[in-house]
Order: structure tokens, then C-alpha cells, then sequence
């Protein structure tokens, strides 16, 4: 089963908790915009992925599973 994590832009703040947390994921670009890297969900990455979701003040992350 592949996951991706998600982005509501409509409610993202950029606050940069989830770049901290996975920057391998995560990153703002030049006009402090979120971007993400990579959306995969992987057995390396899920820990920390799911931090950064956890950790998001404005709720804007979510962990999809792929059937």
C-alpha cells in the first residue's frame, strides 16, 4: 500500500513546522509558499511525515493511503 501526504493550501500558513520536522518532504520556496519536495509516504519517512502533520498549527497536512 503506497500513502502521500497532502497539502490544503487554502488553510496553510507556512509556517514551516513541517520543513523543520521532514525537510526532506517539505519546503518553502522563495515567496514562502509550501512546497512539497516529495509527497511519498514511505517506511523511512513516516515517522517523520506524520510528525509533521501532527505538529501543523493549522491542521493543512493529512497522510492519504493509496489502495
Amino acid at each position: 500500500m503506497m500513502a502521500r501526504v497532502e497539502v490544503d493550501y487554502d488553510v496553510c500558513e507556512a509556517n514551516a513546522l513541517c520543513e523543520a520536522l521532514a525537510p526532506d518532504v517539505f519546503a518553502l520556496d522563495d515567496d514562502d509558499n509550501l512546497q512539497v519536495e516529495d509527497p511519498t509516504v514511505t517506511d523511512e519517512n513516516r515517522a517523520r511525515v506524520t510528525q509533521a502533520v501532527a505538529a501543523c498549527p493549522k491542521s493543512a497536512l493529512r497522510i492519504v493511503e493509496d489502495a
